[in-house]
C-alpha cells in the first residue's frame, strides 16, 4: 500500500477540521451546557447529537468484533462512498476502478466529484479476475470498488480474487458487503487487520430492517477512519437515528430470525420462479434478492406495476438484458407475485 499521506488529497491531509462544541470538553463530565447555542428546552432533542456516535460504535464493536476506533458511521453507506472520493481522489486527475454491473452510487459519486470511473466487465458467470481489475489501474488509481454480494447480480465475488487485489494493489480496496448477512460466505471484515488498504462497508438497511434510519458503516484502519472523521460534517448522524440504532442492535435474535426466514423464502421463490413460463433463467444469489432473466422484462414489469406489485427492471443495465431484480418479501407478498405471474399472458 502507498503511504496514506500519498493516497490522501493534499488539501485534506493538511485540513484543520471543524471543532464542534461537544468535542472540546471531551474527557470531562458536564451537566450544564451553555456552549453550543442550543435551546435549553425540549430535552433531549434540543441538544446536538454525539458527533462521533461513541455509544453506537461501542455496541457495534462488540457485535462486529472490530475496535470502535476502526468504525465510521454515516448517513447511509452512500456517505462513506462519497467520502472515499472527497478524501482520496483529486478531481480531474485521479481515477477509480470498479466491476460492472454493480451498485450505481460508486459511479454517481465519481461523476459528482469529477473523478474518472473505469469499469471492468464481469464474465458470463458474473465474476471477475484480479488481473483484469489490476490491468485497468494505473499510477493515478486511488481505489478499487468490489460489491460482494454484488448488486444487481446477487452473487458473491470470488474471495481469492478479492484477496489478490488487496495484496497487489497499492491503493484502497473497498468491499461493499451490504448483503453479507444473507450469504454463506464469511465476511472479509474478519481479515481487516491483515490489510491496511481495506475498507469494508456494512449497513443497517438490509438484514437489520432499518433502511428508514439511514445508517451506514465503514470499517478500516484507524488512520483511514480518522481522515473520514476529519472531513465529515460534524453532526452527520442525528440523535433519532442513533437511538433507533441502539434499540435495534439490542435485538440480534430478531435479526437472525428474519435472515433465516428470508433465506428460506428466497429458496422457495427462486424455485417457483424458475418454473414460470415467462422466466428464462434464475441466477444464483447470496443476497436478499435474485436476478431473473425473463421473456420480456419491460412488459412483465409494466404488468406487475398495474397489479400494484413493484420489482426492479434491470434490462437496461449492462449484462442484465431482460432481467428483473426481485427482492424477497414476506411469504404472502411473494405468493402474490407468483400468483400474478402465473396468470400473465
Amino acid at each position: 500500500m502507498r503511504n496514506l499521506q500519498e493516497l490522501t488529497r493534499p488539501n485534506i491531509w493538511s485540513l484543520a477540521p471543524y471543532s464542534s462544541a461537544r468535542n472540546e470538553y471531551s474527557g470531562h463530565v458536564a451537566h450544564v451546557f451553555l456552549d453550543a447555542n442550543e435551546n435549553p428546552y425540549n430535552a433531549p432533542y434540543n441538544r446536538y447529537p454525539d458527533p462521533l456516535q461513541l455509544e453506537v460504535k461501542g455496541r457495534l464493536s462488540r457485535i462486529k468484533g472490530v475496535p470502535a476506533e476502526c468504525i465510521f458511521l454515516g448517513n447511509g453507506s452512500d456517505e462513506a462512498i462519497d467520502l472515499v472520493y472527497r478524501c482520496f481522489c483529486e478531481p480531474g486527475k485521479d481515477n477509480v476502478v470498479a466491476i460492472c454491473p454493480t451498485y450505481g452510487m460508486y459511479e454517481v459519486c465519481a461523476d459528482i466529484n469529477n473523478v474518472e470511473y473505469r469499469s471492468v466487465m464481469l464474465d458470463d458467470q458474473y465474476q471477475v479476475s484480479a488481473a483484469k481489475l489490476l490491468a485497468a489501474a494505473d499510477s493515478n488509481t486511488k481505489a478499487i470498488w468490489i460489491c460482494s454480494p454484488n448488486n444487481p447480480t446477487g452473487n458473491s465475488i470470488n474471495r481469492a480474487e478479492i484477496v489478490k487485489v488487496l495484496e497487489r494493489f497499492d491503493g484502497l480496496v473497498i468491499v461493499d458487503e451490504a448483503y453479507i448477512d444473507f450469504s454463506s460466505e464469511k465476511s472479509i471484515l474478519h481479515e481487516l487487520s491483515q490489510y491496511p488498504n481495506l475498507i469494508v462497508l456494512h449497513t443497517m438497511s438490509k438484514a437489520w430492517g432499518s433502511a428508514a434510519i439511514r445508517l451506514g458503516m465503514a470499517f478500516a484502519q484507524k488512520e483511514i477512519i480518522d481522515i473520514f472523521n476529519k472531513v465529515k460534517y460534524p453532526y452527520n448522524v442525528n440523535q433519532l437515528t442513533q437511538e433507533q440504532a441502539l434499540s435495534r442492535l439490542e435485538d440480534t435474535v430478531s435479526v437472525d430470525r428474519w435472515v433465516r426466514m428470508l433465506i428460506q423464502e428466497r429458496g422457495r421463490l427462486m424455485q417457483a420462479f424458475a418454473e414460470l413460463p415467462v422466466c428464462v433463467k434464475v441466477y444464483p444469489t447470496d443476497a436478499n434478492f435474485f436476478l431473473a432473466k425473463m421473456t420480456d422484462a419491460q412488459k412483465i414489469y409494466d404488468y406487475l406495476v398495474e397489479k400494484g406489485i413493484i420489482v426492479r427492471n434491470r434490462t437496461r443495465i449492462t449484462l442484465c438484458h431482460n432481467c428483473l431484480r426481485v427482492t424477497i418479501g414476506t411469504k404472502d407478498e411473494n405468493s402474490e407475485l407468483l400468483g400474478a405471474l402465473r396468470v400473465y399472458a
